[in-house]
């Protein structure tokens, strides 16, 4: 029974064994074939060697923020119209006319929010809808 075990971890113990010396091989070349030099930006974190300009404190407009969830909300609207476009002659018009009540109902989403003026980046002056 061990004899069987080891007939059938031999290629997996050689991948192991090639991806070492293939890690080994990139770091050694790396560091005998690469650039030495101590710049004042090269040893700061984040920078890639950039002097860097300024404060990393900044602040954001909480629209920013407004924007990026409802990218990631409208965006995930896509994950479900795959899996109806992958999953559509199974379906069949029942399936089309639930990803048309879907769709439907995030176009009245999109609607509302842009009449409430959450997509609005103009200036403060102007008055929502």
């Amino acid at each position: 029974m061990p004899a069987i075990h080891l007939v059938t971890l031999w290629p997996l113990a050689v991948y192991f064994a090639v991806v070492i010396l293939l890690v080994a091989g990139m770091l050694s070349l790396s560091y005998l074939l690469g650039q030495r030099h101590r710049a004042r930006a090269t040893g700061e974190p984040y920078e890639s060697g950039i002097v860097s300009t300024g404060s990393a404190r900044l602040r954001f407009s909480a629209q920013f923020y407004l924007v990026a969830m409802l990218f990631v909300i409208f965006d995930l609207e896509a994950v479900f119209i795959f899996a109806w476009a992958v999953a559509f002659r199974e379906v069949g018009w029942t399936g089309y006319a639930g990803v048309l009540v879907f769709i439907g109902i995030l176009v009245a989403a999109l609607i509302y929010e842009w009449r409430l003026g959450a997509l609005d980046w103009g200036s403060k002056g102007r008055k929502a809808r």
